[in-house]
């Protein structure tokens, strides 16, 4: 019973330590690109061991959302073109491995949120949001089409002319502009035809099958970020579920 007790509270300690340190990210406290307090002074911070401090930062680290660089400390992870990036981006060319898309502004507007988009990023009903969408294609062939929604509240300023001029990937945009790092996703995938406009923007006839992919992103404290629905041309590509 003394062992079973006591591994459980090594257990709430480290996770204590994470919550901690997510409380530090999310405060701004620890910016995108830089390194973390050297581990001595987490320790004390904290007033755990190593041992405890490690493990907290390990899972930090498998969720991506710190990055250990050899010789030089842990980091806060930055979103951009990397093997990070493939982590949420997960569509190929049939027996391809992943590359870079390209990607076009295909609509910008700001309206109201509709009761779905609502209930997914956990505002009022009355609530102003941005409508984007992002055509992305492989090899010069589009793949698919991003339809994005974003709570103005939390991206006030944002515009079109923003969105088109961004130098780097669109969570690296959310991360450097409003402060706002993705950290992890929720998606559900669904099977259906292309209607009209999906038809037109991927270059295919309406009525081709189409995998639609539904995400919520979400940032520290499981704060919704992004409503997005993706729907994938599956004659050539398709929707790959690994890391890279």
């Amino acid at each position: 019973m003394t062992k079973h007790v006591a591994a459980t509270v090594g257990v709430t300690l480290y996770k204590e330590v994470q919550r901690k340190m997510l409380l530090a990210l999310s405060a701004g406290e620890w910016q995108p690109g830089e390194a973390i307090p050297a581990e001595k002074r987490l320790c004390e911070r904290f007033s755990v061991s190593i041992g405890t401090l490690r493990k907290a930062i390990d899972e930090l680290v498998a969720e991506g959302i710190l990055i250990r660089h050899q010789g030089r400390g842990t980091f806060v992870a930055t979103h951009g073109r990397g093997q990070h990036w493939f982590r949420y981006f997960k569509v190929a060319r049939h027996d391809q491995p992943k590359t870079y898309p390209t990607s076009k502004l295909a609509g910008f507007a700001k309206g109201r949120a509709d009761k779905e988009t609502c209930e997914k990023l956990g505002i009022a009903g009355v609530s102003k949001v941005f409508q984007f969408a992002n055509v992305l294609s492989l090899d010069g062939e589009p793949a698919l089409v991003d339809d994005i929604t974003l709570p103005e509240a939390l991206f006030a300023g944002l515009t079109r002319a923003r969105l088109e001029q961004r130098p780097s990937t669109l969570y690296n945009f959310y991360q450097s502009e409003f402060g706002l790092n993705v950290i992890r996703i929720e998606e559900r995938l669904r099977a259906i035809v292309a209607d009209a406009r999906h038809a037109e923007l991927l270059g295919i006839a309406p009525g081709t099958p189409l995998l639609q992919v539904r995400r919520v992103a979400f940032s520290y404290n499981d704060q919704p970020v992004e409503w997005r629905i993706s729907n994938i041309n599956t004659e050539r590509f398709e929707y790959c579920a690994s890391g890279g």
